[in-house]
């Protein structure tokens, strides 16, 4: 697997591999996000519709932690923003942002399965 995708795309697999030790252990937990997104990005995207900030709020800290271990900076700031404007049941905010998030995440997701050969 060439790393060179994900550093290219702006991942930190250093970050990853602080926490995670090494490129096996880096490898099954990118996995893992892959198969937690098919999941968890609808149920975001549900919980938005049905306006549900404390269940939105769940989900979007699951998402920053994995992308601050993974490495996706950029990610996990724009999860941790989110997270705090759901606490504050502040829809405006999230609203005014989630397209962003969903496209980051999206883009991550893309690079990911690109460098896993899915």
């Amino acid at each position: 697997m060439d790393t060179n995708i994900l550093t290219n795309n702006g991942i930190d697999i250093n970050t990853g591999l602080e926490l995670l030790g090494d490129m096996e252990m880096y490898n099954e937990t990118l996995n893992d996000f892959i198969s937690e997104s098919e999941t968890r990005i609808p149920d975001i995207k549900k919980y938005f519709e049905e306006k549900d900030m404390p269940n939105y709020a769940i989900l979007v800290h699951a998402m920053k932690s994995d992308s601050k271990y993974l490495g996706f900076q950029h990610l996990a700031e724009l999860s941790y923003n989110h997270e705090m404007a759901s606490k504050e049941n502040n829809i405006e905010y999230v609203t005014a942002n989630i397209e962003e998030l969903l496209g980051e995440a999206d883009r991550i997701i893309t690079v990911v399965k690109e460098y896993l050969g899915l």
